[in-house]
C-alpha cells in the first residue's frame, strides 16, 4: 500500500478517499519507520477534508503517541478549520507536549478560523504556563493572516491577550505596512501591566525601523519595570540607534538595579562601537 501511495503522489495522482483506506492510512502513522509515517502523512494530507473525522479520532483518543503526534502534523497539511474542537483538545488535555505542540501548530495552519480559540485559552485563568506559550506562539504564526482578530486581540482586557497580540502585531506591521498596527504597538508602550509594554519594546527592536522606534523606546529608559527598561536597551542596541546614546548614558547613572546596570552598559558599548565604526568610513 505505502509502494502504491507513493508513486500516486509522485505521480500528482490524489489517493482515493475511501473510508477503508483512510482507516488504514491513519493506522500507517503508527509505523516505527519515519519514512514510512512520511508516505502515509502525505497521502492523508493529499485526501484533504475527507481524512479529517479520523484523524480527529486518532488525535482524541489513539493509545500510541507516535500516532497522536503524527495525526496532529497530518492535520496541519490539510488546514481545515473543522478540526479545531478536536485539536484545542489535545492541547489543553493530551499529557504529551509534542502533540500539545503539533495541536497548536494545525490551529494556526486554519488562519483567521483558529484566533477565538488562542486567545480563549491565554484569557483562561486556568491556562498553564504551557498552555499560554503555545497559544502565543500560535497567534504569532497566524499574524498577517488576521489583522482585525489580532487588532481586537491587543485591546483585549486580559493582560496575557494584549500581550501575545502586540507580539503578533510585527508581521502585520512588516508585510502589510499596517498604520492602524503601529499605533496599537505606540499605546502597547503605555500600557498598564508590565508585560505588555516590555512586549512592545521588544517588538520596537525587531521592525528595522530606527526612525521611527527610537523615539519611542527613549523613554522607557525610565520606566518603572526592571523588564521594560532591559527591553529598551536591548532594542536601541538592535536598532543601532546611536542618537540614543547621550539618554542611555543618563539611564545608565540613574540607574539603580544590578540586573538593568549590565544591559544599559552593553547597549552603550555597542552603540558607541557602531558610532566609531560610522565615524571611520
Amino acid at each position: 500500500m505505502a509502494s502504491e501511495l507513493k508513486r500516486q503522489l509522485r505521480a500528482g495522482d490524489r489517493p482515493p478517499g475511501d473510508q477503508e483506506l483512510i482507516n488504514k492510512m491513519v493506522a500507517g502513522l503508527g509505523d516505527p519507520r519515519g519514512l514510512m509515517r512520511l508516505t502515509f502523512a502525505e497521502s492523508l494530507g493529499a485526501v484533504g477534508s475527507v481524512a479529517v473525522p479520523a484523524l480527529c479520532q486518532a488525535l482524541r483518543t489513539h493509545d500510541n503517541v507516535t500516532v497522536r503526534r503524527a495525526a496532529a502534523k497530518t492535520l496541519t497539511l490539510i488546514g481545515d478549520p473543522v478540526a479545531l474542537p478536536d485539536l484545542l483538545a489535545a492541547l489543553l488535555n493530551d499529557p504529551d507536549p509534542v502533540v500539545q505542540g503539533s495541536a497548536v501548530g494545525a490551529m494556526a495552519a486554519t488562519g483567521e478560523c483558529a484566533v477565538e480559540a488562542l486567545i480563549a485559552v491565554l484569557s483562561n485563568p486556568e491556562s498553564t504556563a504551557m498552555h499560554m506559550g503555545l497559544a502565543s506562539w500560535g497567534l504569532a504564526f497566524v499574524g498577517a493572516q488576521a489583522p482585525e482578530a489580532l487588532r481586537r486581540a491587543a485591546r483585549s482586557a486580559h493582560t496575557e491577550v494584549r500581550t501575545a497580540a502586540i507580539a503578533a502585531l510585527g508581521e502585520q506591521i512588516q508585510a502589510l505596512n499596517d498604520q492602524e498596527a503601529r499605533l496599537l504597538v505606540i499605546e502597547a508602550l503605555g500600557d498598564p501591566a508590565e508585560l505588555v509594554r516590555a512586549e512592545a519594546a521588544t517588538l520596537l527592536g525587531k521592525l528595522h525601523d530606527p526612525i521611527w522606534a527610537s523615539p519611542l523606546l527613549q523613554p522607557l529608559l525610565r520606566d518603572s519595570s526592571d523588564q521594560v527598561r532591559k527591553n529598551a536597551a536591548l532594542s536601541l542596541m538592535k536598532l543601532r540607534a546611536m542618537d540614543a546614546i547621550s539618554e542611555l548614558e543618563v539611564a545608565l547613572a540613574a540607574e539603580a538595579s544590578d540586573q538593568v546596570k549590565p544591559v544599559l552598559q552593553v547597549s552603550l558599548q555597542q552603540l558607541r562601537k557602531h558610532q566609531r565604526d560610522v565615524d571611520d568610513v
